[in-house]
């Protein structure tokens, strides 16, 4: 199925139960979805984008961009099939966005997150981060969180109908780190990363029929 929207901001429209908060952005039909933990930590409180007005974030699109998930960085960046959202969206108040969310406050806003991601229906998930790694490994893999997120990130990980690249926090990354994450999205991109079958087999016309 793909979605018929042109938006790049928000384009499921999802309100989550807060003043302020950094909606998704990207291509609403991607086949990458990047997932932060929180404006706090990736920054965009400011610019209402994801991953921006934030070194962390900066730096993680000059990784995308390395790997082709991005054509070009910036505010907002130019997206190539690719997601960009948080597993909190909401701005945490009092503290200009850098406050930490409750377990109670991510709790709240899972659903909101749960639904765009299965509305995206992207076959990658790049979890960034150990809030976002081990929420998207308890919730969409059959795995266990890694005790070592350094000796797993950008590595391949089989999930439930998803294939998760989990990250290192950017903020943590040296110069290897970041070349790794480009080096293998480049290679994951040549192949075929695609999680759907094709059912074309059971048509009368022969024609392809993809489903996740």
């Amino acid at each position: 199925m793909e979605n018929v929207t042109d938006r790049r901001s928000n384009p499921f429209d999802m309100r989550p139960p807060c003043e302020r908060f950094v909606p998704g952005y990207g291509d609403a039909n991607a086949h990458f979805h990047v997932i932060g933990d929180h404006p706090g930590v990736h920054g965009g409180a400011d610019s209402g984008l994801p991953f921006t007005d934030s070194r962390a974030g900066e730096r993680l699109q000059r990784a995308l961009v390395a790997g082709g998930l991005l054509e070009r960085a910036g505010r907002p960046p130019t997206v190539d099939r690719t997601f960009l959202s948080y597993l909190h969206a909401c701005v945490h108040e009092g503290n200009d966005g850098n406050g930490d969310p409750t377990d109670d406050d991510y709790a709240r806003l899972e659903p909101f997150f749960d639904a765009e991601l299965r509305a995206i229906t992207a076959h990658v998930l790049l979890p960034v981060g150990e809030r976002a790694v081990g929420h998207v490994v308890a919730n969409y893999t059959a795995r266990e969180m890694p005790a070592d997120l350094d000796a797993v990130h950008a590595t391949e990980m089989l999930g439930a109908g998803f294939l998760v690249v989990p990250l290192l926090d950017p903020a943590e990354w040296t110069d290897d780190h970041e070349d790794r994450v480009g080096e293998a999205l480049a290679s994951l991109r040549e192949t075929d990363y695609r999680r759907e079958a094709d059912l074309g087999r059971f048509l009368a016309d022969g024609e392809t029929y993809y489903v996740r």
